[in-house]
């Protein structure tokens, strides 16, 4: 399974960024989560075809509900884990 973990900074919080990740993932039929880690940063863990991951990326750096970003960073990534939908973490 391809995998992407990407890495937001800037305004992720109080802004329903998680659930535009969320309807987004699912649009383009990825599975993984989302949760915030810190203030002010998100991290993603999204699976599927490298070309909707792709699609996904470009989504996130030009659409997502996001004031202010000081960073967004997608690389792929090994996981031994697969998904079978995409969930907010917290």
């Amino acid at each position: 399974m391809n995998s992407y973990r990407c890495i937001v900074k800037g305004k992720v919080h109080g802004g329903n960024f998680q659930g535009w990740v969320q309807k987004e993932a699912e649009h383009l039929g990825l599975t993984g989560w989302v949760r915030n880690v810190q203030d002010r940063e998100a991290e993603i863990l999204v699976q599927g075809d490298t070309e909707k991951l792709k699609q996904f990326e470009h989504q996130l750096r030009t659409k997502a509900p996001l004031p202010e970003v000081d960073e967004i960073r997608c690389d792929p990534f090994d996981h031994d884990k697969t998904y079978d939908q995409f969930e907010m973490r917290g």
